[in-house]
């Protein structure tokens, strides 16, 4: 699927866009199923397991932040990351054997849609090396107004930043004045529906409100190696389950390929997301509980 050039790119600068990385009718249909589910939250009156909502949420104007575990509530998308386009990048970048660690779609709802802070996803899950990324999938066109994708190419060879508010409390995000955030080199993602970026683990990115009148779909797949394995104290509910639903877990998220019992160790920075926010449900609930300083605020 991927040229040795884009390869080539992605180990570079930490990110890569891909155009059509599902077909016109498995992006018609996750369409259809993600309007389906958002539709289906008009009586949702508080956050739960399926929907964070945004300020404003209501049964005539349904506002969310993000549907969780998109892959988890309706098969389409499990079977979208395994058979198509999208299935065939994350091996030419992680090898044969992959598992999804999560995913999740940010709709980000019109008129200001929350921003989602600067960070790395390094700093949420640690693991014993860093064969770790994450898929954007663009399920609606995305353009600057509707609060696109930003990164800072060649960041994922740099430092793990803090994460921390005043107090040392992790927070999510990244403090703005921090010597080492460079928000002048970053990068705007935008493209058509269909296209997908790619970030590595350790890439710094955010994005800001969505100033538009139109919905910002994007589906996140976060995948890893199956010999990167994940650091305890990591946030991640895979820490509370034990030993044997820890394994029978790992099989439940097999992408390609198999699973390994020899994690391969790195020597790479990592922080560990400790002491947590007072609330921790999503990236949005940590930024704001932890009180993150925004760097989109101006």
């Amino acid at each position: 699927m991927l040229s040795r050039e884009q390869i080539d790119f992605y180990n570079e600068n930490g990110y890569l866009m891909v155009e059509n990385a599902v077909t016109p009718e498995q992006l018609k249909a996750l369409q259809e199923t993600t309007y389906r589910l958002i539709d289906a939250s008009r009586p949702v009156t508080e956050t739960d397991d399926v929907y964070d909502l945004d300020d404003g949420h209501s049964p005539d104007n349904p506002r969310l932040t993000r549907i969780k575990l998109p892959h988890k509530q309706d098969p389409l998308y499990w079977d979208v990351l395994k058979n198509s386009a999208i299935t065939e990048v994350l091996t030419d970048l992680l090898g044969p054997d992959t598992l999804i660690q999560t995913s999740k779609l940010n709709t980000k709802a019109p008129g200001g849609g929350q921003a989602v802070e600067w960070h790395q996803d390094w700093a949420f899950y640690p693991h014993t090396n860093d064969s770790v990324l994450a898929f954007g999938l663009m399920l609606e066109d995305v353009d600057e107004s509707n609060g696109p994708l930003k990164v800072i190419p060649g960041s994922h060879k740099g430092p793990v930043l803090a994460h921390t508010n005043a107090d040392g409390v992790f927070c999510g995000a990244v403090d703005p004045s921090d010597p080492d955030f460079h928000l002048d080199k970053a990068v705007t993602l935008t493209g058509k529906a269909g296209s997908m970026t790619v970030h590595h683990a350790r890439t710094l990115h955010g994005s800001a409100p969505n100033t538009s009148d139109r919905n910002r779909l994007i589906l996140f797949y976060e995948c890893n190696a199956a010999d990167a394995w994940p650091i305890l104290g990591g946030g991640s509910y895979i820490h509370s389950l034990g030993q044997r639903k820890f394994y029978a877990d790992l099989q439940d998220r097999i992408i390609t390929g198999g699973l390994t019992m020899t994690p391969r160790m790195e020597a790479l920075p990592i922080r560990v997301p400790l002491p947590p926010a007072p609330e921790s449900g999503s990236i949005f609930k940590t930024q704001k509980s932890g009180g993150a300083r925004s760097a989109f605020a101006a």
